[in-house]
């Protein structure tokens, strides 16, 4: 019996439910505009938050409402430098010391590119 009531029917074609008895969710039109100048309305639920932007269809743009709705301004932290992160570790007597004796290090030849090396003393008795 079941295949008599499908037969001639197309799958996911049409639904055989009716709209009646059915109470839709209250909406409203919400109106933006673009850099552009396009303007477009969609349809959203009386209790949904209103974005105060979005995407355009026609451009991508980003649109503004037309309601006065303002977007809100987001907090930016100050970007964390190396010397912030660096004297989040160590003071600056600390930094005055390491870099005194890394001067003399490369000064006395035993770091750095080696190109820049003297000669080492024991080097020129040897030779």
């Amino acid at each position: 019996m079941a295949e008599r009531t499908l037969r001639g029917a197309r799958l996911g074609g049409q639904s055989f439910e009716d709209e009646r008895g059915i109470e839709f969710a209250a909406r409203q039109q919400v109106g933006y505009k673009c850099p552009q100048g396009h303007q477009f309305e969609i349809t959203m639920s009386t209790e949904a938050d209103i974005p105060a932007n979005w995407e355009c269809p026609r451009c991508g743009a980003e649109a503004l409402s037309i309601d006065g709705i303002l977007p809100e301004e987001k907090v930016e932290k100050p970007a964390r430098t190396h010397w912030d992160m660096l004297l989040e570790r160590r003071s600056l007597e600390e930094l005055e010391v390491i870099l005194t004796e890394r001067i003399d290090l490369l000064r006395g030849g035993e770091i750095g590119p080696a190109h820049l090396h003297r000669p080492s003393k024991r080097k020129k008795s040897n030779a």
